[in-house]
């Protein structure tokens, strides 16, 4: 065996052993979801078929417990969209990156952002392959400058950005404007007043959370006229949204509800989503402290337009919780023997051994794969060092907390540049 096929088995170990799938462990491993991936495929297919401007953004919504494989789903599912000549962005739910601020997700899926075959940033990348000369760009340019109703600031910037690409600053400069950083107005004047074009372009003001969802369309249309199939959004541990505030759990609700294609007046070309969710979500959020009845409720008492329109887009992604998702299939015993064996052969090629048969973890209908992996794998790891050692090894269950973090209540952007909201 060569080292390079050693070292290959050693990261998928190391990976399988800490919990966190990479590239490697998914490789070996595969992935037993056969009706969750033929749905992915599905919805690849049909993102990638709508390129007349009408497509909508819609995904899957995938339960399952802890340590069940969400995780592990997302990468194997990630590297299928890959293949398929996708953009992925992999994206964990947390203070840094809330489900609520389309802003914080954008910059978040941005950076994350991988492109099929490059290693480079994935903005740079998705703007150095585009070519003026070849349909799609031209498809894409007049999309953006006679049909589309994206703030002008978009197309400004791809002009400029084609108008001057001897501009080596100014095209990194733009670029970082696609990824999310600021550009300033009088500043793309400027520039536009130097290639002659001071009035073509009326760069108007626009709230940042529009800013940003106007990003997503202008981003998954650039990524398409780029010469590649779409964008890929995959979206991990959205109970988090659980710890919210209650206005921020409505907000995020309804972001849910638009990355599954349910809010009818926002479309965006390109882009399909995939997110996760435990399964106890629905029973103790969405029941036990009554999100269903209170956050619709505690909204309409407001009597604003605008939080009316909250609650219903936020019943919307409450009822895709309680009625569209697709629970992660449990391993049953051919699963299971499969895996084991798999998990075997690398822990033999990644250490020259030949490890023993380990009976160690029960195997019951509450065990998860995540636990079944890691007892294996700590038992072999025991058993090369001590050919006579017998390990006791115990399963301690992680209960997850849905209680209500204010450390994690954090403003959006555009809140933190106008602070009248009024808190519920």
């Amino acid at each position: 065996m060569c080292i390079d096929e050693q070292i290959i088995n050693q990261r998928a170990i190391e990976a399988l052993r800490n919990g966190v799938p990479n590239r490697d462990a998914v490789t070996v491993l595969g992935c037993n979801q056969w009706e969750i991936e033929e749905k992915f495929q599905q919805k690849l297919e049909s993102t990638q078929s709508a390129i007349d401007g009408n497509g909508k953004n819609d995904g899957l919504l995938v339960a399952g417990d802890f340590g069940s494989g969400k995780s592990h789903l997302l990468e194997y599912l990630k590297h299928l969209a890959l293949e398929r000549n996708f953009v992925c962005s992999k994206i964990v739910i947390s203070k840094e990156t809330p489900l609520f601020d389309p802003a914080k997700l954008y910059r978040a899926a941005a950076e994350a952002a991988i492109v099929p075959g490059k290693r480079g940033s994935a903005m740079t990348e998705i703007a150095t392959a585009l070519n003026p000369r070849e349909h799609v760009y031209a498809d894409f340019y007049g999309w953006l400058h006679q049909q589309s109703d994206l703030n002008s600031i978009f197309a400004a910037t791809l002009f400029l950005y084609e108008r001057m690409s001897n501009d080596p600053e100014l095209s990194n400069r733009i670029i970082r404007f696609w990824s999310g950083d600021k550009f300033g107005s009088s500043e793309i004047k400027k520039y536009l007043r130097a290639c002659r074009e001071p009035v073509t372009y009326k760069i108007e003001k626009i709230p940042v959370r529009e800013l940003a969802l106007q990003r997503f369309r202008f981003a998954a249309r650039l990524i398409l006229a780029a010469g590649y199939a779409g964008w890929a959004l995959l979206i991990d541990e959205t109970e988090l949204i659980a710890k919210y505030s209650l206005v921020q759990r409505a907000r995020s609700y309804a972001e849910l509800a638009r990355w599954m294609g349910k809010i009818e007046d926002y479309r965006c070309t390109g882009i399909t989503s995939v997110f996760t969710i435990t399964p106890a979500f629905q029973s103790i959020v969405l029941e036990e402290k009554d999100d269903l009845e209170k956050v619709p409720n505690r909204l309409r008492a407001k009597g604003a337009e605008s939080d009316l329109l909250l609650a219903s887009q936020a019943e919307r992604g409450m009822r895709i919780i309680q009625n569209e998702s697709i629970r992660l299939k449990s391993p049953d015993s051919e699963a299971l023997n499969q895996t084991y064996e798999k998990i075997r052969a690398i822990h033999a090629k990644a250490y020259e051994w030949t490890p023993s048969q380990v009976p160690t973890i029960e195997r019951m209908t509450t065990t998860r794969m995540r636990q079944y992996v890691k007892g294996w794998i700590t038992e072999w790891d025991l058993k090369r060092l001590d050919k006579t050692y017998k390990p006791d090894i115990e399963v301690e269950h992680i209960k997850q907390d849905y209680t209500e973090d204010k450390e994690l209540e954090v403003e959006t952007e555009e809140t933190s540049d106008n602070s009248n909201e009024k808190p519920l």
